[in-house]
């Protein structure tokens, strides 16, 4: 999450590795102000663990590993037009997965994403999205949803219960990655969040119900975030690792920040990322596929109703 605005390369979908006869795509999901690269990679010694060849493609030799970019800029995510545009991202990274899993002919391999922020909100709303995908013309985009394995959500603000609670989160991470310049010129920011809250409450709703057909681990802040004047947890415990059944929660010794940017194999918390990676890793080739006869067959049941409406 830096306060680097994206370039537009940086757009889109990036495989950062690949390995031999891959069975698990990982997908990697930026918050807001973040950056495909510059989020995941440290400041002093620009370790980027998620392609370094020494950090995670060292322990998931048979994956791809990919990152995806888009303009998580405030107003891009949490302005006036937020809903719009927080479902723009959705259904452009679930479109953005569907085109490179046909060209790779791995459309119904397993995926596992990370997500850092607020860009869990935008796989949360893509995995509804992509659920939802069921008509004759649009079922290749249900593939995400039936493909989707498990979800690592570090620093995502899940608890919409109160809307005040999530223009705070906001107000704290535009705070700390925004330039004070921008934050103090923009006299619309505080409708911008609150409309914001309401809109990732929205989101949350929608997830719930799907949320049995993933494995989930919640992580949190254990730092405080320099505001300046202050230090502050961006996303509180509650809020960013729910307690819920079947799902993981751990925190990590970081601060919002640097708590996706990992030094090395012996750094705090990366190890436990990383052992959850390799167990989703390993559980999802045999649930997938089943997962898969089951959509076939639900879609198959969908088109003969479908012709026998037309029929009568």
């Amino acid at each position: 999450m830096d306060t680097v605005s994206m370039s537009s390369e940086h757009s889109g979908l990036h495989e950062v590795y690949r390995g031999d006869d891959p069975v698990v795509d990982i997908v990697a999901v930026h918050g807001l102000n973040g950056d495909p690269f510059k989020t995941w990679t440290t400041s002093e010694t620009q370790k980027f663990w998620l392609g370094d060849p020494d950090l995670l493609p060292s322990n998931l030799k048979r994956s791809r590993i990919l990152t995806f970019g888009y303009n998580g800029a405030v107003y891009a995510l949490l302005g006036k037009a937020s809903s719009d545009r927080i479902l723009q991202h959705a259904q452009t990274l679930v479109a953005e997965l569907v085109a490179d899993r046909e060209l790779e002919d791995a459309t119904q391999r397993p995926i596992i994403f990370i997500c850092h922020s607020l860009g869990g909100i935008i796989v949360k709303r893509a995995l509804a999205y992509s659920a939802s995908r069921t008509s004759k013309l649009v079922e290749h985009l249900h593939s995400i949803f039936v493909s989707t394995f498990g979800i690592l959500f570090l620093g995502t603000p899940h608890n919409g219960s109160s809307k005040a609670s999530l223009a705070s989160i906001g107000r704290r991470m535009i705070s700390a990655l925004v330039p004070s310049k921008v934050f103090d010129s923009e006299g619309q920011l505080v409708d911008a969040l609150s409309e914001g809250s309401e809109v990732l409450q929205n989101i949350s709703d929608m997830f719930a119900p799907l949320m049995k057909n993933f494995r989930i681990y919640f992580f949190w802040e254990q730092k405080k975030t320099d505001l300046g004047v202050t230090l502050s947890y961006i996303v509180e415990e509650d809020s960013a690792a729910p307690i819920l059944d079947n799902t993981e929660r751990a925190g990590l010794p970081y601060d919002h920040k640097s708590m996706v940017r990992f030094e090395s194999c012996s750094a705090p918390g990366y190890r436990l990322v990383v052992a959850a990676l390799i167990r989703y890793s390993k559980e999802a080739p045999g649930l997938v596929p089943r997962r898969w006869l089951q959509a076939t067959e639900m879609l198959k049941t969908k088109r003969q109703n479908e012709a026998a409406e037309l029929m009568r």
